[in-house]
């Protein structure tokens, strides 16, 4: 179990966060089409997972428009971000913004994912969301950056998440 901050506030997080060398469990997700999507999806390419609480704050859809810029110039390497908002949100979000260099995908049906990644945030306002963090995974998903953002409130740190792949 791990903690982290929201505004200042500790909030406590469910289940174990991945770290470097390890081989991340297989997962199961919702896209915008309502259609699950496996990790096994996207074999043989490099992934970043962008996971946060929610597309509708300011700080998730920053790191959403982040990563949608970056993944333009990244070979043979996909973006997914993840949260527990419908896909309704993201065809929405991602529509009006013109992003289409990220895949969205939800855990609104696979509450097990939060659990699996260590990201679960189980108190505070926010529970029951995802935790802000990022995974960088090469082509056999084993994690080559992992980065659990201590507060919430915070964007996560771009330049070490590109640098490892």
């Amino acid at each position: 179990m791990s903690n982290v901050t929201l505004g200042g506030d500790a909030v406590e997080l469910s289940g174990n966060f991945p770290q470097p060398g390890e081989t991340i469990q297989p997962f199961t997700l919702t896209n915008n089409s309502l259609e699950d999507v496996k990790l096994s999806s996207w074999d043989g390419k490099r992934k970043i997972l962008s996971i946060f609480p929610s597309i509708d704050t300011g700080v998730c859809a920053a790191s959403t428009r982040k990563f949608n810029e970056k993944a333009a110039d990244l070979d043979n390497t996909v973006v997914l971000v993840i949260s527990a908002d419908l896909p309704f949100a993201f065809a929405r979000f991602c529509g009006a913004e013109g992003l289409d260099n990220v895949i969205s995908l939800s855990s609104f049906r696979n509450y097990s994912f939060q659990q699996d990644y260590g990201v679960a945030m189980q108190t505070g306002p926010l529970a029951g969301l995802c935790a802000r963090a990022v995974i960088v995974l090469d082509e056999n998903n084993k994690v080559l950056h992992s980065e659990l953002v201590g507060e919430i409130k915070d964007e996560p740190n771009y330049d070490a998440a590109l640098n490892a792949l």
